[in-house]
């Protein structure tokens, strides 16, 4: 299963874009952790998301890596460095995701090791920061894969009236 690093907006083809903004829709409306906390969601919010994120692309901030299984992509996951030299040293992981079609066959774990490699020899960063919401198990998947939690803000997201859940910062070292 190929992995595609896009480091500039110009390499994100039309069909690219279009299979992002698919991908981000339906892992959202699945229910899994998308980016956007209310589903259902529609192009019409994701795309103007996505394409800040493409728009945002650059060689040594912002990188894209994208898993395909022949033509279509089935993994994304989105790699920001923070300008500031103060914390320049570290990345900010967002938006991990499998298309809910293509879940169970091992490209995030393709994809993580890709991500750690990038980061780490392309990028010259030395650990990597990302959030995730509690109550999903997620934590216990990165813990599984070398990342480990460093702090929760509890109750930090409400997802409906009644429904909080913890935001759980992780790292890892490169």
């Amino acid at each position: 299963m190929p992995i595609v690093e896009h480091t500039e907006p110009e390499t994100i083809t039309p069909a690219l874009r279009r299979q992002l903004i698919d991908c981000w829709t339906g892992v959202t409306n699945a229910g899994a952790e998308g980016g956007f906390p209310f589903p259902p969601v529609a192009e019409r919010e994701v795309a103007p998301v996505a394409d800040a994120l493409i728009d945002g692309l650059a060689p040594n901030s912002a990188r894209l890596l994208m898993a395909t299984r022949d033509t279509t992509l089935v993994s994304w996951v989105f790699l920001k460095r923070d300008p500031d030299p103060l914390v320049a040293h570290w990345g900010t992981v967002q938006h991990l995701q499998t298309h809910p079609a293509h879940r169970g066959r091992g490209q995030i774990i393709a994809l993580l090791r890709e991500l750690r490699r990038v980061a780490r020899d392309e990028m010259g960063l030395e650990q990597l920061h990302l959030s995730v919401r509690g109550g999903l198990g997620s934590e216990k998947f990165y813990g599984i894969h070398g990342w480990r939690e460093i702090g929760r803000w509890p109750n930090a997201l409400r997802l409906a009236p009644n429904v909080t859940r913890d935001e759980i910062l992780m790292i890892l070292a490169l």
